[in-house]
């Protein structure tokens, strides 16, 4: 039977469910009302700050019941928050500020919002911009960073604001139409000896009256504020004409006298070994050279191997040795004489020093050119084999033939050469080694220094080998060849890019019977110390070498040749005879020649060696600022060789300084700043060593300086 219900109980039963309710998800004690938030933000930006400029946004807290809630606020850096707690109104809302300190990029961050037992978190963006330094165009303009745009905004001053004229020459600066306009400063000083100027740098600037010169030499000009310029008397003692150790030319009380010379007097400067030298007895008595002091001296550990011994890049000094307990390796010491890296040569083999550039240092090894890196370890960059440089690739080994004067190196690094090569021959049936056979092809190649470096990017036609060959750049970067059959070149490059390389003829016809030497400055060659011939291929001036009643025999190198293209500084062997017989080793002597280059002309000559009366070796030599010539070389004494650093100008030598000890050998040598750095053999052992070449002696980096071109034999004139 189906239940009835009273209408009765049907209503009690609604109105106890309409007062009681649904208690879901009220927080008990509150008496039934709700309690809740939300942020009303998901993400905030901040957008684009300054850098070190802080920047306030708020974030909206929204009530989500009928009852006030406690919120707890916190934030990561560079994000922070003002108040760490807020409390909301129920059914009500309240702000957190939120700092953001802007540093420079962009940050992200996250608004940790916690209450009721609950968390919330709201995304923190923003940009760091670090402004430019802004500097205006003119005085009278001011420039701001705009934040917006990430840009220096410019605008001009009102007229009429002050300004700083940027000529010191104008004062009391004021702006018009953006122009800082000002008045002309006075110099003038109110003094006739003085003359009075104004430079837009410096501001006023005063130099004294330059009176003219009177033509007694025991009288001086000097200008009186009240008389102007007048002629007075020279102080006593000053030199009026020639002076020497015997008669002095003097001035007192205004006149020249001659008198004899007192004793005292200073007749020659102090060298770096030996102190100055006075008049004594009529003579110029000098105290005894010392020895060179040496800066330091350096085992190789080693032998060196080849020419050039040394080589010198940017003060870092390099040399390739054999022997000792590391094999063939390159070796480099800071210009202080400290070991910066020994490099092993891959397979151990003889290495030879052709040149060295900040791009690298360039070697002869037996299958080819390779570069070693002028720093860190000195690991080998590349290797370009003989076949890429022209050789034969199916007519069985060839070995090729490369001296240091055949290898020019561009300011760029890339690598000009005169490369030669030869078949090799088989071992004799003995066993013996076969003697070496004449290259039989030759030709022009450009390498690159950096990008594919070691890789052939032009190339001349491939000929025969005509004789030893020397390359020279000049400083407009044209390269230029002279081979011992006569031949002088100019290689130009195509235009646009191209790798063609057009080969023109100097000289009228060449330069016959010349020595492998060649040297460029000034638009002048000197060619295989015969002819001096401009680059554009124009007039050949022959060089003087008639001897008169003696034998002259020039020597190839080292061949210099003065900035400004003239003088040239040649070398030849020397003996007082001319009946056609060779001179012996007791009669010869080595002399250095100054040559006019536009007429072929000696200028000077002088002995070169330390001692006429003594037997001798030159080794180097190199200009010297001020027209001098530095020159290394040896005299055989009794007790055995000794090795002397000597300075010639105008026919004088000026200098002659010897090295410590007797060494065996001289390996090679170079000039570098203001030092001599020799490697040399002291008692079995091989030595680097550096010398100070004195106070004022300072190598000219222009012109041809030395041998080799540059202290790296990069064979380029200088700079």
């Amino acid at each position: 039977m189906a239940s009835r219900i009273h209408p009765g109980t049907s209503l009690l039963v609604a109105l106890v469910l309409s007062v009681a309710g649904c208690r879901c998800g009220d927080d008990p004690g509150v008496g039934g009302a709700r309690q809740g938030f939300r942020p009303q933000e998901e993400q905030v930006d901040f957008g684009r700050a300054l850098e070190g400029s802080l920047t306030r946004r708020q974030v909206t807290v929204l009530a989500t019941g009928r009852s006030s809630v406690t919120v707890t606020a916190s934030s990561g850096s560079p994000f922070s928050v003002d108040v760490a707690e807020v409390t909301v109104p129920g059914s009500g809302q309240a702000t957190v500020d939120v700092d953001f300190l802007a540093g420079n990029g962009a940050a992200q961050g996250t608004l940790t919002l916690t209450g009721a037992g609950r968390t919330e978190t709201v995304r923190l963006t923003g940009l760091g911009v670090r402004p430019l330094d802004c500097v205006p165009s003119s005085p009278c303009h001011e420039s701001r960073f705009d934040l917006d745009s990430g840009a220096c905004v410019e605008r001009p001053l009102e007229d009429g604001a002050t300004c700083i004229p940027t000529s010191r020459c104008q004062a009391n600066g004021r702006c018009e139409s953006g122009a800082c306009v000002g008045t002309p400063r006075s110099c003038d000083d109110d003094n006739p000896c003085t003359v009075d100027a104004c430079s837009p740098t410096l501001g006023c600037v005063t130099a004294p009256v330059a009176c003219p010169v009177p033509k007694n030499p025991c009288k001086v000009g000097v200008c009186d504020r009240d008389d102007g310029c007048e002629e007075v008397d020279a102080a006593d003692l000053v030199p009026c004409g020639p002076v020497d150790c015997r008669k002095s030319n003097l001035c007192f009380g205004g006149s020249c006298k001659e008198l004899p010379t007192p004793d005292g007097m200073l007749c020659a400067p102090a060298t770096a070994c030996q102190g100055e030298g006075t008049c004594q007895d009529g003579e110029c008595e000098k105290p005894d050279a010392g020895d060179l002091p040496v800066d330091f001296s350096q085992d190789l550990g080693g032998e060196p191997m080849g020419q050039p011994a040394l080589l010198v890049q940017e003060g870092a000094l390099f040399t390739s040795v054999c022997g000792g307990d590391g094999g063939c390796r390159l070796v480099s010491f800071t210009h202080g004489g400290l070991l910066r890296y020994e490099s092993p040569y891959p397979d151990g083999g003889t290495r030879t020093l052709l040149a060295a550039s900040d791009a690298g240092v360039v070697v002869l090894a037996s299958e080819g050119l390779e570069s070693y890196a002028p720093r860190g370890p000195g690991a080998r960059q590349w290797e370009a084999p003989w076949t890429s440089l022209g050789a034969p690739s199916d007519a069985g080994p060839w070995m090729g033939h490369v001296e240091a004067g055949e290898v020019a190196l561009t300011p760029d690094g890339d690598v000009v050469a005169h490369v030669a090569w030869g078949p090799v021959l088989d071992a004799g049936a003995d066993g013996g080694v076969a003697p070496p056979l004449a290259p039989e092809g030759a030709r022009w190649v450009w390498l690159a220094g950096h990008e594919d470096a070691g890789s052939v990017v032009r190339a001349g036609p491939v000929e025969p080998w005509r004789g030893e060959a020397r390359l020279a750049l000049d400083v407009e970067g044209s390269a230029y060849r002279y081979t011992v059959d006569g031949r002088l070149e100019r290689a130009d490059l195509e235009p646009d890019g191209g790798t063609e390389v057009i080969i023109s003829a100097l000289g009228d016809g060449g330069v016959p019977g010349g020595r492998a030497s060649l040297a460029v400055a000034g638009g002048t060659l000197l060619v295989g110390t015969q002819a001096f011939v401009s680059t554009d291929g124009g007039t050949q001036v022959a060089v003087d070498w008639d001897a008169g009643t003696r034998t002259l025999t020039p020597l190839a190198e080292p061949a210099l040749l003065a900035a400004e293209g003239t003088p040239g500084y040649l070398f030849a062997q020397s003996c007082d005879r001319a009946d056609g017989l060779p001179c012996t080793p007791e009669e010869e002597r080595t002399v250095l020649r100054a040559v006019d280059s536009a007429t072929g002309q000696v200028a000077w000559e002088v002995d070169a060696l330390p001692f006429t009366a003594l037997p001798g070796s030159l080794h180097d030599a190199t200009l010297i600022q001020g027209g001098a010539v530095g020159v290394l070389s040896d005299a055989t004494r009794p007790d055995g060789r000794q090795v002397w650093l000597q300075l010639f100008a105008r026919g004088q030598k000026l200098l002659m300084c010897p090295l410590p000890g007797r060494p065996t050998v001289v390996a090679g040598a170079s000039f570098f700043e203001d030092k001599l750095l020799v490697v040399l053999e002291r008692d079995g052992v091989w030595k680097l060593e550096s010398y100070g070449m004195g106070p004022g002696i300072q190598t000219d980096a222009r012109g041809w300086p030395q041998r080799h071109g540059t202290p790296g034999a990069t064979r380029r004139e200088s700079p």
